[in-house]
């Protein structure tokens, strides 16, 4: 993205184009391109205003209306925290007494913007100086924070971005390391940028630290002294929060964050080393000896999975693993309150068998099922193959869990059940 043409649409003029634009419309981007430049504007500033128009389009899932005020790269808009969840981690900041931030490696601002927006004083660092442009026009509005650009670990900078602001000394450090390169993700946590070592190191400096890292990191390579926090919204897990000093009054420990598609969230924590084993959840048929499949099925919510949380919804649940393996629970009775329902999707059982494919293609043709959801853990089979074997016909819809059923594979025939209504 060219340097010079961002900061022309910055400028008032250019501002005024990009305010001007239709919705964006992929059909329609060549000929408004070629009328905009047929008016005499210059081809650089009419092609940065078109891709930050495309750009505005796909950020109102993350940013809402607001996104219709904001600049973008395509990397950062990626990369960037979700406003809603931006707004929690603010929260975490606020409530822990903070009151300078500093946002290192800031990307385009979107943490930087719910810090501020929290009346939080914030320095934002960002090293790529397209992207730190961006984040300075998305943080105009706010006094209260600025943008460096730079190596936010560069002795000089870091001493003047730990300086912090008129209101005193940096108090409080969020980093979001970038773990992507244009080749792809990075999986390894010294290729973090800046790495995730030196980014702890701070801690030595400034206690309170929040880092937000992928969601797919091993417990084994978390430090010790840390809140880990799995954060999902709406079933998708976005990330992994690590907090440090006050803002960790929780102690240290793995937790879940689950939020649901109404905005309310469930946490849930197992406190002590987070590097330490998993508590395995209880399998089996239970102490009562009743069936190894029960009333229900339940799928937990991918966060508690990464956390390592199943025994505790387990508990909460009354329920068991349908094997020991596999992260399916099952049990007699449907979550007690929203909070639980949150964590689970929840399946009433209907039939349980031995898989067969001419056994399931006759059952589901004497129901008349065409639409069929197949949800499969533990079992490797093609979704989309066995479909194609089904020869599906019907107008009815239904919902199987190909899955192991202590040790043996079964085909568990459910629907889904409701989540409890909110209190």
């Amino acid at each position: 993205m060219d340097l010079e043409a961002l900061r022309q649409l910055a400028e008032p003029a250019g501002w005024a184009l990009l305010a001007d634009l239709p919705a964006y419309d992929e059909k329609q981007s060549l000929a408004l391109g070629t009328a905009l430049r047929q008016a005499g504007f210059a081809p650089e500033l009419v092609s940065a205003a078109l891709t930050q128009s495309r750009l505005r389009a796909r950020a109102t899932g993350k940013f809402g209306d607001l996104a219709a005020d904001m600049l973008f790269t395509p990397d950062g808009l990626e990369q960037a925290t979700r406003l809603s969840v931006a707004a929690r981690h603010a929260h975490r900041f606020r409530s822990a007494g903070v009151r300078v931030v500093a946002d290192l490696g800031c990307g385009i601002g979107a943490d930087a913007l719910a810090l501020a927006g929290m009346a939080l004083d914030v320095v934002a660092v960002e090293r790529d100086p397209v992207t730190a442009l961006v984040a300075a026009v998305n943080l105009r509005q706010f006094p209260e924070a600025r943008v460096v650009a730079g190596d936010a670990l560069d002795p000089d900078v870091l001493r003047d971005v730990l300086a912090g602001t008129s209101t005193g000394p940096v108090d409080g450090v969020w980093a979001d390391p970038a773990r992507r390169t244009s080749r792809g993700r990075l999986h390894r946590l010294e290729d973090y940028s800046p790495a995730v070592a030196d980014l702890l190191a701070l801690r030595s400096r400034v206690p309170a630290l929040g880092m937000k890292l992928g969601p797919g990191i091993a417990h084994r390579d978390l430090p010790g002294d840390a809140l880990v926090q799995w954060l999902s919204v709406a079933g998708d897990v976005l990330e992994a929060d690590l907090w440090f000093g006050d803002l960790a009054p929780e102690g240290t420990g793995r937790g879940a964050v689950v939020v649901g598609r109404d905005g309310r969230a469930t946490t849930l924590l197992d406190p002590g080393d987070p590097t330490g084993p998993i508590t395995p959840a209880p399998s089996g048929p239970g102490a009562s000896g009743g069936a190894a499949v029960g009333r229900y099925v339940f799928e937990p919510d991918g966060a508690i999975i990464r956390a390592g949380l199943v025994h505790r919804l387990a508990e909460l649940l009354d329920a068991r693993l349908l094997d020991p393996t596999i992260a399916f629970l099952t049990g007699d009775r449907l979550p007690a309150d929203d909070d639980t329902g949150r964590c689970v999707a929840a399946f009433r059982v209907l039939d349980v068998m031995p898989y067969s494919l001419k056994r399931l293609r006759s059952y589901l043709r004497e129901r008349r099922i065409g639409t069929l959801e197949i949800k499969k853990r533990g079992w490797d089979l093609d979704p989309a193959r066995l479909r194609q074997q089904l020869a599906l016909r019907g107008t009815a819809s239904g919902t199987i869990i190909l899955t192991r059923v202590a040790g043996e594979h079964r085909v568990v025939v459910v629907e889904r059940v409701d989540p409890p209504a909110p209190a």
